[in-house]
């Protein structure tokens, strides 16, 4: 019996024995997940390690009531074991209208998101990846003194949901990626940088390119110096985009915006960017690194856009947020692992491509800033918008880019800074599940020396 097979017998296992014990209603979510991690240095592996888990996540709901239990024995003793705590969990929790199950019925996706290829390549042909990866920065330039991380990853998921209603699901996925980090050195200068690829396919991944690009991004900021105060058109490197993409992601959930926590609560139907600005999350897009026919809780993904043109169309939602607003899930049951019920968050999310190649968004700049690197976006506040960063770039003086330049601080407020932004590149890049363009902002205050 394959394992998809034992998995969905468990999990109907679990319902029917909760529904025996007198949950009203009962969901069982397995998942078994694998994940290899390879990094290199100096040409040799300095860790290797092989991660396997799998476990069961029980939620009933008993007059009201939600009870929650997780378990990684998915024996009888251990179903019956993680169904009783489950029930004892609900007498801990308060009743709520909106504790509810997501009914079946509705079609999922056909994903192509498991390469075998990936299972079935050698570790030494993994190991190489890194290896590759390594050489081909050094190549670049000899002043690629220091590989902090040369690294290979993988991972495969094997998922199961079912509940009382009749809702049953399974799927499997998997991806694969490389990731490096590097300093170059001149002197008494040191800079450093930095590139990754994640796909679905693992003859898609390029270790050389990533390497190659790593480097670039290190040298080409040797020498750096401060500059001015000044007033500036600022275009943002696609990996800084997606930074403060991140920032505004979860403010964007109908979770953070039901509790308060939101600086978009309340503005459906405003204008809260530049009308070049689309976001989107898409949990099946094609080639997307967390896509899956369905989310934590069995309800399909979807592509869903959250702002339009800079009109803020509506929020992520999974079951219990869309029963709240009198709406229908977004698919964006969000779940970690079988340890947590299911939260609501981003799966490919990402600022849509525009119609401009990058190169035009520099063209007609006289006096810009190139952000290339941001410090302390951990910082910006999600629910005013609010941020104070350091940044890092290269100056842009009548349309070419010049020197490298640091020291600097940009601040303001998230909104504000998508509203005035003037240009969109056609560069969607994705870092794992997030992705941007370049993007133009028309004027902003860069604090230097």
């Amino acid at each position: 019996m394959d394992k998809d097979e034992i998995f969905l017998g468990s999990a109907e296992n679990a319902v029917n024995k909760a529904r025996q014990m007198g949950a009203q209603l009962a969901e069982a979510y397995i998942s078994s997940t694998k994940e290899l991690n390879i990094d290199v240095r100096e040409a040799r592996v300095e860790t290797m390690k092989l991660a396997e888990e799998r476990g069961l996540g029980l939620r009933v709901i008993r007059e009201g009531r939600t009870g929650f239990s997780f378990s990684t024995d998915l024996s009888p003793q251990g179903i019956e074991e993680a169904s009783r705590q489950a029930l004892a969990n609900c007498e801990n929790t308060a009743e709520d209208a909106y504790n509810r199950l997501p009914s079946p019925g509705r079609s999922y996706a056909d994903l192509d998101i498991y390469d075998p290829g990936i299972r079935d390549a050698a570790v030494e042909q993994k190991i190489e990846m890194a290896r590759q990866m390594e050489e081909s920065a050094r190549a670049y330039d000899p002043r690629v003194k220091i590989i902090e991380s040369s690294a290979y990853q993988d991972g495969e998921s094997l998922i199961t949901v079912v509940n009382s209603l009749g809702l049953k699901a399974v799927y499997k996925g998997a991806y694969c990626g490389v990731y490096i980090a590097l300093a170059a050195v001149q002197g008494d200068d040191s800079q450093s940088g930095f590139d990754m690829d994640f796909s679905l396919k693992y003859k898609s991944l390029n270790p050389e390119k990533v390497g190659r690009e790593a480097a670039r991004r290190a040298v080409r900021m040797l020498g750096a110096l401060p500059v001015t105060t000044r007033q500036a058109v600022v275009v943002l490197e696609p990996y800084v985009a997606t930074g403060f993409l991140g920032v505004i992601g979860p403010a964007l959930t109908a979770e953070a915006v039901q509790k308060g926590r939101s600086l978009f609560a309340g503005k459906t139907g405003s204008y809260v960017a530049s009308d070049k600005v689309t976001v989107i999350d898409d949990g099946a897009l094609a080639g997307g690194i967390v896509s899956a026919p369905f989310d934590g809780e069995g309800v399909p993904t979807a592509r869903t856009v959250l702002i339009e043109k800079g009109l803020l169309v509506q929020y992520l939602h999974n079951t219990y947020t869309a029963a709240k607003d009198g709406v229908s899930s977004t698919g964006n049951g969000v779940r970690n692992s079988f340890k947590g019920t299911p939260e609501v968050g981003a799966t490919n999310f990402f600022i849509e491509a525009g119609p401009h190649p990058a190169e035009e968004l520099f063209r007609d700049i006289k006096n810009g800033l190139y952000v290339t690197e941001v410090m302390g976006m951990h910082t910006a506040n999600p629910i005013s918008g609010d941020f104070s960063v350091g940044v890092a770039g290269l100056l842009i003086e009548n349309g070419e880019i010049t020197r490298p330049v640091r020291g600097m601080a940009m601040g303001g407020n998230i909104i504000e800074m998508f509203a005035n932004i003037d240009m969109v590149g056609n560069d969607l890049k994705f870092f794992g599940s997030k992705g941007s363009p370049t993007i133009r902002i028309a004027g902003m205050t860069i604090s230097g020396q």
